[in-house]
């Protein structure tokens, strides 16, 4: 009778053993890159507000950290972060939710096949290519009927709408081809519509992916960076809700696009002003983090709900 072989079984639990650490240590590596990253941002944020007012720089109406006299008010790059990032939703939730139903719902596998990577094409476009696209033909487009500036919030808004629906169609897609086809069944059993079934079964049933996928898509977007920049302009002002065609037409300034002006600046590393780049970056994280919160938050309840 042949005796078992341990020492293969030894080198098998040894071989494991590695693989288990490795893949823990991958896991490791990323939560202490966040944590770095987050570290970096408190300590020079921290150090900013040594010199500036943290009521100041949160209620502040003025930005203009190199220009006298000298304020760091951040509600202005607040504010045209917002005007971006609804002028995206209004792009991309729409066209990007519609386009998911027909994938999911509509479309054939053949046109499947075509249709999603054909899409998905454009998250793979650079950024700035984005920006000049919106700089050099979106703004003389629209300027042909609205009374637009170089530089404006309209068409860079509109390019960053483009850009993310392809995150919310995926993710949303994906969500909707994840529901059982019992429940399709069920409703066509009942005499219901291929339009019925997919807004008033599937879509509810897929809400809580079509809500991570909403808030993963307005997050990439209040972080983009050069679409804004290039087409949005460097003006910080703070909106008026009561002049709706003022908030796109005219040039402001993200958050991004103002870190990105002042680290490629001529200032000084140990001023007030270039550590201001890490008080807008902390505020920035946090205003994702909490959107991301939420986006947990409510996919949790509708997975109860759903279940």
């Amino acid at each position: 009778m042949s005796q078992p072989d341990f020492s293969h079984d030894g080198a098998r639990t040894a071989r494991g053993t590695a693989f288990r650490y490795l893949f823990m240590l991958c896991a490791l590596l990323s939560i202490l890159t966040t944590v770095a990253i987050v570290a970096t941002l408190l300590v020079d944020a921290v150090d900013f507000f040594s010199d500036v007012s943290f009521v100041e720089f949160l209620t502040g109406t003025r930005w203009s950290p190199t220009n006298e006299p000298v304020s760091f008010g951040v509600l202005p790059l607040i504010s045209g972060t917002l005007v971006i990032t609804v002028g995206a939703a209004l792009v991309a939730l729409p066209i990007g939710l519609l386009t998911a139903i027909y994938l999911s719902e509509y479309a054939s596998e053949r046109q499947r096949s075509y249709l999603k990577p054909a899409l998905e094409v454009l998250a793979g476009v650079p950024t700035v290519v984005y920006g000049y696209f919106a700089l050099v033909y979106v703004t003389p487009a629209l300027d042909t009927f609205l009374p637009l500036s170089t530089f404006n919030a309209l068409s860079a808004s509109i390019m960053v709408g483009i850009m993310i629906i392809p995150m919310v169609s995926s993710i949303s897609e994906d969500a909707m081809s994840a529901v059982p086809d019992s429940l399709r069944q069920a409703s066509y059993g009942l005499g219901a519509t291929k339009f019925t079934v997919s807004t008033s079964v599937v879509v509810p049933a897929a809400l809580s992916g079509i809500f991570s996928s909403f808030i993963l898509a307005l997050s990439r977007a209040i972080g983009e960076t050069m679409i804004v920049a290039i087409a949005a302009g460097q003006t910080p002002r703070l909106i008026d809700v009561t002049d709706p065609a003022g908030l796109f037409l005219n040039s402001i300034q993200t958050m991004t696009a103002a870190m990105v002006q002042i680290g490629t600046g001529d200032l000084v590393g140990q001023g007030p002003a270039y550590k201001s780049l890490f008080a807008v970056g902390l505020t920035l994280f946090v205003i994702t983090f909490v959107m991301n919160l939420i986006s947990e938050f409510v996919a949790s309840r509708y997975r109860e709900v759903y279940r």
